[in-house]
């Protein structure tokens, strides 16, 4: 009976694989053996890995940690250089590159290989070489099916099938779930998994060369953003590390969560902000929390976006992860659905105890970054209805086994956001507004919203319309209060798990709420929506458009896909008033409106939750507002099936949608007696109580 291999005996082999694939993959340019318009692709799929090769070797030998900072930006631009927008239109990473010089099917196909190729940065800075093997294995296992065994090399009976390639990438995909599964649970849970906890505790911050160690692409933003934390003093890196911090141990408090059973904290952040997270760090520990930090996705395993999940540098190219999100419609079916669950579940049952004591996330976004707008490529891969149903079917079944491991009941989080030096010439100005912003008076904020709060509990329903050109028209049906006394609808939201303080908020009664949502200009996900206008009947949406397209078709995919997540339709989740003026002013005086933050912006006008929930998977959790009622406003008709079928409850996706206070003409509530109590009148509170929050407007 063959004995298991050791560690030491499976790292020797991966090393003799590594170096098998790379003598041949260096063969490539010299050989001249297929078709010739495909040469010169394998050609730069070759010369890329061996820099892969070179980069691992700069890392591994500690040439990385020696260097001179314009050796450093040297490497690192040569490493993204073939993505960068003004490379980007001949790049065979470009799917309509791709397709003008092999065909569409198969220049859909090849592009993915050298995006996936890609990831090998991260595994080369990260030194995992079963993701550097496994990419240049599979590198090799296409070019190996263009070799020609004629001399004629532009023969077509000489090329390879597509379907044999596509059974190579799906392939490929399925056999490495399993490790590459494992790799993503562990990052989120173990705090052993140290690649970026180390580079901020153990580097010298003030020498901005440490931008440099993770392999994520560095531009001026990361640079200035670290130099500016340099700039601040401890105190104020303080208190943002505490605000950042304190929200999120008050959010198990809010909550009504036992924080104490709690081992781990997941950060996440944007290259720059070392000096507050590593402050952050420091504070965790003091409450028992130890650091899990993992990389946003850079492949087919881990998802590519535009926006991004876990820790991330500049984004080299936003539209080159818009053409590449949708790269599994090469190949997803039902049984790879059905292998991917496999795999998590695998992993997550290795690691269950450590899932077990996972708190959830710590989140720093940032803001302030050029607006992108997307270019819809007809080359790029796009799921089919059938895939898309799969895709939702997976995120649902995903979505429920991460809770059953990370109950959503004992788990908790917080997002702070801070800008860019990309928001303009007044930088520094808009970083201190915006740590003021951070660092409101939650008491005082908690008192006005107590009155929003006493006043909408005495209604059945809530009016919201638009004014100017906006055309929003919505009834919002609210929960009924067996015992005022004792409960309410919404939620008194300050500075926890949503930094800064500022909304009011509940889940809608679905029966009943109807209307038209429309917002002129919009900003969600860092793309942008123009006249973005949805339709609900009884709390589901019916109906949508925009106007960022000649074409209607387009309009609705470019929703469906990025708003819907592509379901059919979803509920309203959640329905809030921002009550945060002096953001919406600061926004407005510096002209940042179009690039505030999703986090920021739904404090600045009433906002709708598109999707599930702010209590998604913890409506059993009772929780109370500081004047000691309860919230009973946490399930809708949606939600509640889960009591029967949990994959018709959850739809794994929240997005708000905020109308700014200047296109707000009325926010009303209406009693059981036909009583119109108005909230705000033509952008402005009119509610006795809420006189404080118009001053920022003078």
């Amino acid at each position: 009976m063959q004995e298991m291999m050791t560690e030491t005996e499976k790292a020797e082999l991966e090393k003799e694989r590594f170096m098998l694939a790379l003598e041949r993959i260096a063969q490539i340019p010299n050989e001249k053996k297929c078709a010739e318009k495909y040469q010169n692709y394998f050609e730069k799929m070759a010369e890329f890995v061996l820099l892969m090769k070179k980069t691992w070797d700069f890392v591994a030998d500690g040439s990385l940690y020696k260097a001179s900072l314009e050796e450093l930006q040297k490497h690192n631009r040569e490493l993204y250089e073939d993505i960068l927008p003004e490379n980007y239109e001949k790049s065979y990473a470009n799917p309509t590159y791709a397709a003008e010089c092999f065909g569409k099917e198969m220049g859909q196909l090849l592009a993915f290989i050298y995006a996936e190729l890609r990831s090998m940065i991260a595994a080369a800075y990260e030194q995992f070489l079963t993701d550097m093997v496994i990419r240049a294995e599979l590198l090799l296992e296409i070019y190996q099916a263009f070799l020609c065994v004629a001399e004629d090399c532009e023969n077509l009976q000489e090329l390879p099938e597509y379907e044999e390639l596509r059974q190579i990438a799906y392939w490929y995909v399925s056999d490495y779930y399993e490790t590459e599964s494992y790799e993503r649970v562990a990052g989120l849970l173990l705090p052993q998994k140290d690649f970026a906890t180390k580079i901020i505790l153990e580097s010298d911050l003030s020498d901005i060369r440490y931008l440099y160690y993770y392999g994520e692409y560095v531009t001026e933003n990361e640079i200035r953003t670290a130099k500016h934390m340099t700039e601040l003093s401890a105190e104020t890196t303080r208190l943002m590390a505490d605000t950042y911090t304190e929200g999120y141990r008050i959010g198990f408090e809010v909550g009504n969560k036992d924080i104490s059973i709690k081992k781990t904290v997941n950060i996440r952040y944007c290259l720059g902000f070392e000096r507050m997270i590593k402050q952050a760090i420091e504070n965790f520990d003091r409450i028992g929390l130890k650091p899990t930090i993992y990389r946003a996705g850079t492949n087919i395993f881990h998802g590519r976006s535009v926006n991004k999940n876990g820790f991330f540098g500049g984004n080299p190219n936003k539209q080159f992860d818009y053409d590449h999100k949708e790269d599994q419609a090469l190949f997803l079916d039902s049984a790879l659905v059905q292998r991917k669950l496999e795999c998590m579940q695998s992993a997550y049952e290795q690691l269950k105890e450590e899932a077990g004591v996972m708190g959830g996330p710590a989140v720093l976004e940032i803001f302030g970054e050029t607006p992108f707008v997307p270019q819809n490529k007809e080359a790029a891969c796009k799921l089919s209805d059938k895939q898309q149903k799969l895709s939702v079917e997976y995120a649902s079944k995903a979505g429920a086994m991460q809770n059953e491991y990370i109950k959503g009941e004992e788990r908790s989080f917080t997002i702070i956001a801070f800008p860019v030096p990309d928001i303009g010439e007044q930088y520094e100005e808009i970083f201190d507004e915006i740590i003021r912003i951070n660092t409101l008076d939650y008491k005082l904020y908690q008192s006005i919203q107590q009155s929003i709060i006493d006043t909408l509990d005495k209604g059945d329903y809530i009016l919201v319309k638009g004014m100017g050109r906006n055309h929003t028209n919505l009834k919002i049906q609210l929960h009924t209060l067996q015992n005022p006394a004792k409960e309410t609808n919404f939620e008194n939201c300050v500075a926890d798990v949503n930094i800064p303080v500022g909304e009011v908020f509940t889940s809608p009664k679905l029966a009943g709420t109807e209307g038209v949502l429309h917002v002129t200009r919009v900003f969600l996900n860092e793309l942008e929506y123009k006249d973005i206008s949805i339709q609900f009947e009884n709390g589901m949406i019916t109906d949508y458009t925009c106007a960022n397209f000649e074409k209607e078709e387009e309009n609705k995919k470019y929703i469906k896909d990025n708003v819907l997540f592509h379901h059919d339709t979803l509920p309203i989740g959640e329905f809030a008033i921002g009550t945060n003026t002096t953001a919406y002013v600061v926004a407005r005086r510096y002209g940042i409106e179009d690039k505030m933050p999703i986090l920021i912006a739904e404090k600045t006008g009433p906002h709708f939750a598109v999707g599930d929930t702010c209590y998604s998977h913890a409506e059993e959790v009772k929780v109370y507002n500081p004047d000691g009622k309860e919230i009973i406003a946490r399930d809708n008709e949606v939600s509640l099936l889960r009591k029967e079928d949990m994959s018709k409850a959850y739809f794994n996706c929240h997005t708000d949608i905020t109308i700014p206070y200047d296109e707000l003409g009325e926010l009303s509530v209406v009693t059981g007696e036909n009583e119109v109590i108005p909230i705000i009148i033509e952008g402005r509170f009119v509610l006795e109580g809420c006189e404080e929050l118009n001053k920022a407007f003078a």
